[in-house]
């Protein structure tokens, strides 16, 4: 008996954690969608490509400049910058979260 309910709470506890692991996943992918549709045109959203516009960072080395997580009060409220070819943009709560886990993905 003791035999079956551990059996049946570690495979529990694995499509648990699998689930959480494939819901993590599609959450970075759909970060990083919106990183391809907003920001690939002048930043590099991988881990090796220069960005299309020289001054533009690439996302991978944003981490070394402050935390990536500073950016969703910007993100919520709307991404503004000095330089005008930079699109204006807002994102919703969820697409924020999505976003940053996929520049945290790139660390």
């Amino acid at each position: 008996m003791r035999i079956a309910i551990s059996s049946l709470l570690l495979t529990s506890l694995i499509l648990t954690f699998g689930s959480a692991q494939r819901t993590e996943a599609a959450n970075v992918e759909q970060g990083r969608r919106l990183a391809l549709l907003y920001c690939a045109r002048c930043h590099a959203i991988d881990k090796v490509s220069p960005s299309p516009l020289r001054i533009a960072p690439p996302f991978r080395n944003l981490h070394e400049r402050y935390p990536v997580e500073t950016l969703e009060e910007a993100l919520a409220e709307g991404l503004t910058t000095g330089h005008p070819s930079m699109p204006q943009f807002r994102f919703e709560p969820d697409q924020i979260n999505d976003f940053i886990m996929f520049l945290k993905s790139l660390e």
